[in-house]
């Protein structure tokens, strides 16, 4: 059984299998999904799993060096991921990069992913591309 928070067996085996500038994103229940790009489809009901339940669980194992989300999030969702990021590269020593794009641009980029991880959330705009950095 593994240590770490992240059980899920195939969101666990798509980090494992990233290499450096790599990208995944983390979508709520309505964001529309390339039919290029693989989904690990994780919604159960309205609300579940939560964005951020799954945001923090993926940010134990993946190294990030950006995230990508909508310049449309409220100003709620938009400050939490801000205060995570910064709090991510505070106990890694790394920096993650903060960039905010038009939600329009956010769908365009999706199709690039290597995956996406589809969350119960219902909250506008709770989406995430996190690139993937390296340890060294």
């Amino acid at each position: 059984m593994k240590r770490t928070l992240l059980l899920n067996r195939h969101v666990s085996k798509l980090i494992a299998s990233l290499g450096h500038t790599d990208e995944i994103v983390i979508g709520d229940a309505g964001l529309p999904i390339p039919h290029n790009v693989g989904v690990i489809d994780l919604a159960v009901s309205p609300g579940v799993p939560r964005f951020f339940d799954v945001l923090d669980a993926v940010a134990q194992e993946l190294i990030v060096e950006q995230a990508v989300f909508a310049t449309e999030a409220g100003p709620n969702l938009a400050t939490e991921i801000e205060v995570r990021l910064t709090h991510w590269a505070a106990e890694t020593g790394k920096p993650i990069e903060h960039v905010r794009v038009p939600h329009e641009e956010f769908k365009a980029r999706t199709s690039r992913a290597r995956a996406v991880i589809r969350t119960g959330e219902c909250t506008p705009y709770a989406n995430i591309i996190l690139r993937s950095g390296v340890p060294f």
